[in-house]
């Protein structure tokens, strides 16, 4: 089973780059963020005719995470339970999908879109810390059912300073704040791999490069979008591919397609 994660940074806006990844690498769930819409407006039709199930958790103009899925989704819940109508507007934000892929072998999938949290010091970077808090609580109610689980998306974290091509330039960033990183930590510690490190773990293994400044001709990445796997799902994981050359076509997306392949 191929799962890939992809913030696609608006889904109608991309959806001719989207579509045409999705023909080439075929996989079998996928996780988007960023769409950008409601759940009106998601082209579920076009996905639909190459054969996916589609589950959409949208929101006008920002933010929206959808699951698509080759074989019928199970138990959708929208929505990161805990959400506590702050004035920040954090039950607002349609940050979280998951749901059951069916198949001989289940497994538990969630499209997630972490907070930026910038700039540091607001409620804004507050309110990320509040959620990654309620990410890990989630987490471990899911852990405890044992089952092949995958938390996968755009977190908004850069784990290490191997992850980041210029550790100092993102040192007042919220994505890479000693807060922020230990958070992703203490969700790993629950019991998570992340995929990526497990089968590759090269540095500056990056899913992300700025629209700005040149970033991407100059390979001035980040990785911040993970698939963390429970053990039961860690156990069947046969690769990662991160996909980098979409970053070079046509109205591409600032992230780029990230792959793991778990042998179920």
């Amino acid at each position: 089973m191929k799962i890939a994660t992809w913030n696609v940074n608006s889904v109608n806006a991309r959806l001719d780059t989207v579509l045409q990844w999705f023909r080439e690498a075929a996989p079998d769930v996928a996780c988007l963020q960023e769409i950008k819409c409601v759940d009106e407006k998601f082209p579920r039709e076009a996905f639909e005719a190459l054969g996916y199930n589609v589950a959409v958790h949208g929101q006008k103009t920002y933010n929206g995470v959808a699951l698509l899925s080759k074989t019928p989704l199970e138990d959708v819940r929208s929505g990161l339970p805990g959400e506590d109508g702050h004035a920040d507007g954090a039950e607002d934000h349609a940050r979280y999908i998951e749901a059951v892929v069916s198949g001989p072998t289940p497994v538990r999938v969630a499209s997630i879109y972490l907070p930026n949290g910038n700039p540091i010091g607001t409620d804004k970077f507050a309110y990320k810390l509040r959620w990654m808090d309620r990410l890990a609580g989630h987490a471990r109610q899911l852990l405890a059912l044992e089952e092949p689980l995958v938390l996968a998306g755009d977190y908004n974290v850069i784990p290490e300073a191997e992850d980041v091509y210029d550790p100092a330039a993102w040192a007042s960033d919220a994505l890479f704040q000693p807060q922020s990183r230990g958070a992703f930590r203490a969700l790993k510690w629950l019991g998570f791999t992340d995929a990526y490190m497990s089968s590759d773990g090269s540095p500056a293994g990056y899913t992300f490069w700025d629209y700005q400044a040149g970033a991407w001709p100059k390979n001035h990445g980040i990785r911040i979008d993970h698939l963390l796997l429970s053990p039961q799902a860690a156990d069947r994981l046969a690769g990662v591919a991160i996909h980098s050359d979409v970053r070079g076509r046509e109205k591409p997306s600032d992230h780029v397609p990230v792959m793991a392949e778990l042998a179920i």
